[in-house]
């Protein structure tokens, strides 16, 4: 589920995908784990002087992160 912004018709499957408004909280908890990555990976946010030169790199940190993320979840 998303917001109605257009570049996700483009992104996503379209018999998978189905639009709601922000107003139905349908699409809160993809947001909070989108604000939970910009705030734990600084190379994701704009105008920072952590960034990856790499996209491997920036995959692998990413990858790593969601990894732990989960793990301390269950635990």
């Amino acid at each position: 589920m998303s917001d109605f912004w257009e570049a996700y018709v483009l992104v996503f499957d379209a018999q998978r995908h189905r639009c709601v408004g922000k107003e139905t909280g349908e699409t809160a908890h993809v947001e909070r784990w989108f604000n939970t990555l910009r705030q734990r990976l600084a190379r994701l946010t704009r105008k920072t002087l952590a960034f990856s030169k790499s996209k491997t790199y920036l995959e692998w940190v990413t990858a790593l992160f969601i990894h732990d993320y989960n793990r301390k979840c269950i635990s």
